[in-house]
């Protein structure tokens, strides 16, 4: 009897031991299902928190760049303003000189003075404008009309047959500055 206790023990024991290890699996099953809703929670919440962070970058490179196109805009009008500011120092001296000349040739009785002292002034003038690069056209009459750099007000009669479709006449003179013509010089072409 001792050893049918035993048995009965020891298949207690294993029936126990069973029921044990099935609470245990559900237990684990359990915890790793929670387990598996912590990771996926976390796995969210870092994919959340990694989504905030790039909306943060986002919303602070578009302020930096709509600050950098104001800055931009706001230099480029600034620039526009004050572009002329060089030319306008140095041409300031010249219309000292054109005051000077006038006064100057109310009591002078030679017009050659006059017209030498409106030259030198004048000269002074064209130098200066030279040296910020605008360039005259010079040296159009007897060449082909160019109707990217002349306007032609008025046609006449060739006084020769070569001249026909060249300029015969420069009514006003046109300027470059560097390779962009800002005025149209204004000619008489033959027919």
């Amino acid at each position: 009897m001792a050893e049918k206790e035993l048995f009965n023990d020891e298949h207690f024991t294993s029936e126990e031991q069973e029921v044990n290890q099935d609470e245990l699996s559900n237990e684990e099953h359990v915890t790793s299902d929670s387990k598996s809703e912590t990771s996926e929670l976390s796995q969210e919440e870092k994919l959340q928190e990694e989504v905030a962070e790039l909306k943060d970058k986002y919303v602070r490179l578009y302020s930096e760049f709509e600050n950098y196109r104001r800055r931009t805009s706001k230099e480029r009008l600034d620039l526009i303003k004050t572009a002329s500011q060089d030319l306008m120092t140095e041409i300031v001296p010249v219309i000292d000189d054109f005051e000077r000349a006038c006064k100057a040739s109310e009591n002078e009785d030679n017009p050659v003075k006059v017209r030498d002292g409106n030259q030198l002034v004048f000269n002074k003038l064209v130098k200066i404008l030279e040296n910020k690069g605008l360039k005259p056209m010079d040296d159009l009459i007897g060449k082909a009309f160019d109707p990217e750099t002349q306007e032609a007000i008025t046609q006449i009669p060739s006084p020769t047959q070569d001249m026909k479709g060249k300029v015969i006449d420069v009514v006003e003179r046109g300027y470059t500055l560097g390779d962009k013509v800002i005025r149209y010089a204004k000619v008489v072409t033959g027919a």
